[in-house]
């Protein structure tokens, strides 16, 4: 729909902090045994006080524990625990924890309207740099999430990450690899494209990514893309209202979940629903909330999921 820009309207549950990766640019994670995970009950606590709020997704996201810690299969209860606790609250989970096994997929599958996993950049360069840290995000390893979601047809959310010292043509290639994907399976409701945005953790000392940049690319990506694919950007890391704008008319549809707090980049505040309508509004465009799954993707969700999804589209 042409005059619609859609969000959802969202909040973060965070099962640990603590991450076996140690990306150069993150702001996000702690070392593993520094911090106490989340526990049901305080999760609990939390969701209740969100019922009347007008949260519809809950994102899962997780700090990542090693595949052959022997707490591995703690943490995915973990989260198979949260996830269903926030079904049961009346909310719908999306879960972003890092790269899973096929069987840990096909778990938390059943507990989950969509998934997601940014693939960040392929090229196997960062390996060297701001990855020589971080086992997971070896690019094959993430690939494979996307081919494995394709399969166990779970509506999976992705993107890139820009500006940590990859090249233009590695945007494009990698691009070019989604659509190929989504081709193939279907799967890909949309490409998260995001600037990377120094933060106060990090170790990385480098400039931030240009937000006049990200028309540009966005225009790119708008042609690279199958069209039923979304184009998502973060409005926190767009802060000039010209350059949000721009983003848009170059193709940008959705602004992804807004709450009230941008765990990965917790430096960069997000705007108020009425902040972010404004700026739209003086454009002409509109801001619409969604779910955290798209309507053609229902299908391939279980009974009970179909049900708590249709829930929501009926009110």
């Amino acid at each position: 729909m042409s005059g619609v820009i859609t969000y959802s309207p969202a909040y973060t549950l965070v099962p640990t902090y603590e991450c076996f990766n140690r990306c150069d640019y993150c702001n996000f994670r702690v070392e593993p045994g520094k911090a106490p995970w989340i526990t049901l009950s305080t999760a609990e606590k939390i969701l209740k006080e969100l019922q009347n709020q007008n949260v519809c997704e809950i994102l899962i996201l997780s700090g990542e524990i090693h595949p052959h810690s022997s707490r591995r299969e703690s943490w995915l209860q973990l989260i198979y625990g949260l996830c269903e606790l926030a079904i049961a609250l009346g909310f719908l989970p999306h879960t972003n924890v890092g790269p899973l096994s096929f069987v840990e997929m096909q778990q938390l599958k059943t507990v989950n309207v969509s998934m997601g996993l940014m693939l960040e950049q392929l090229t196997p360069a960062l390996l060297n740099t701001v990855h020589r840290h971080a086992p997971s995000k070896i690019p094959e390893l993430r690939l494979q999430q996307l081919v494995w979601a394709g399969e166990l047809q779970i509506p999976f959310t992705t993107g890139l990450l820009l500006g940590i010292g990859e090249t233009q043509d590695d945007w494009w290639e990698t691009l070019e690899v989604i659509a190929q994907l989504h081709t193939r399976y279907g799967h890909i409701q949309e490409v998260i494209l995001q600037p990377y945005s120094p933060g106060n953790q990090q170790t990385w000392n480098a400039a931030g990514f240009k937000p006049q940049q990200l028309p540009e690319v966005i225009a790119k990506a708008r042609e690279l893309l199958p069209a039923e694919i979304t184009i998502q950007i973060p409005p926190n890391l767009v802060s000039d209202p010209n350059w949000l704008l721009a983003c848009i008319k170059a193709g940008a549809r959705d602004l992804g979940g807004i709450g009230p707090k941008d765990e990965v980049n917790p430096d960069y505040p997000h705007l108020s629903d009425a902040d972010l309508l404004q700026i739209l509004k003086s454009a002409g465009w509109q801001l619409i909330p969604r779910l955290p799954i798209y309507p053609q993707y229902d299908r391939w969700l279980s009974e009970p999921l179909y049900k708590a999804v249709q829930s929501w589209r009926n009110r």
